[in-house]
């Protein structure tokens, strides 16, 4: 009887602790941001307003996680209505034709104390592989009692390879643009 106990409890740990988490983005504690070098001399910050995902682990950790992330393109904001209508236009995004930005994990690797994340990043039509340096913030639980997690990515992408092709020269506006990604995740 003692022996049926002990294994029972040793299959529910077992169990247990390959229970996955769903993690659900929360919008308000959480930010996708770029910058991009301006003629050469200065720089231009922006944001998109607008965006969601999951994210997938195995325990409270990123090992093996599954990351699935859209973004709106319609909601890119720098903070000038004129130049955000033009990133929306054909000459970048295409946002009435291409509405979404979408970044699928498909493998997690620890470094040095972080993480890289392997994925698949779309943008309009073509889909590259990319890997991005997260850090994991933590895991705490917020006002309502629910466990939050904060990761945080950055990384950089030529705009080119994703066919946003205005200024192709980069003297204008340059081909790589720095990425910056604040996540705070609520357990579902």
């Amino acid at each position: 009887m003692k022996k049926l106990f002990l294994s029972f409890v040793f299959a529910f740990l077992s169990v247990f602790s390959f229970a996955q988490n769903n993690w659900e983005i929360d919008p308000m504690h959480s930010s996708v941001n770029f910058t991009i070098k301006h003629m050469g001399i200065s720089f231009v910050q922006g944001r998109f307003d607008k965006f969601g995902g999951t994210v997938a682990t195995k325990g409270a950790n990123l090992d093996n996680a599954a990351f699935d992330i859209n973004i709106s393109t319609e909601t890119i904001n720098t903070g000038v209505e004129m130049r955000d209508n033009h990133l929306k236009s054909k000459d970048f995004f295409a946002a009435g034709k291409y509405p979404d930005m979408k970044f699928v994990g498909t493998s997690v690797a620890k470094d040095k104390g972080s993480y890289v994340l392997n994925g698949k990043l779309t943008i309009k039509e073509t889909t590259k592989d990319i890997s991005i340096p997260v850090t994991m913030g933590g895991i705490a639980k917020n006002k309502d009692g629910k466990e939050v997690m904060g990761i945080q990515g950055k990384f950089t992408i030529n705009r080119l390879d994703y066919d946003i092709s205005y200024d192709p020269t980069g003297t204008g506006i340059a081909k790589d643009v720095d990425i910056n990604v604040y996540l705070e995740l609520v357990k579902k």
